[in-house]
């Protein structure tokens, strides 16, 4: 009886054990590249507070503008513009464009 369980023992362990693990490992990968849903809904939040911040930044800027017109010459900062926006809100800038910018 011993006999008869041992080929397909060795079959399952040499053959179909490492593509099953290889498989499921696999997929995980694949399904961690994507959101789950809370992480899309704060995702939603942090944008919509990034728009908030932008506004009130921008609406700062105008008052500081209007009341103390030399500030930016003083502080040495340009006027900032708002980020460009795509179908998604704004848009991101890489790591190496960011650090180019800043150097410039």
């Amino acid at each position: 009886m011993l006999e008869f369980l041992f080929v397909p023992t060795i079959l399952f362990i040499v053959i179909v054990a490492p593509l099953w693990i290889t498989m499921h490992y696999r997929s995980l990968r694949t399904s961690s590249r994507h959101l789950n849903k809370e992480e899309l809904e704060q995702l939603e939040d942090i944008l919509a507070s990034f728009d908030q911040m932008v506004d009130r930044i921008e609406t700062l800027e105008s008052i500081l503008d209007h009341d103390h017109p030399e500030w930016r010459e003083k502080h040495n900062t340009p006027h900032t513009q708002r980020p460009e926006k795509n179908t998604h809100g704004y848009r991101r800038t890489s790591h190496a464009q960011h650090q180019s910018s800043r150097h410039v």
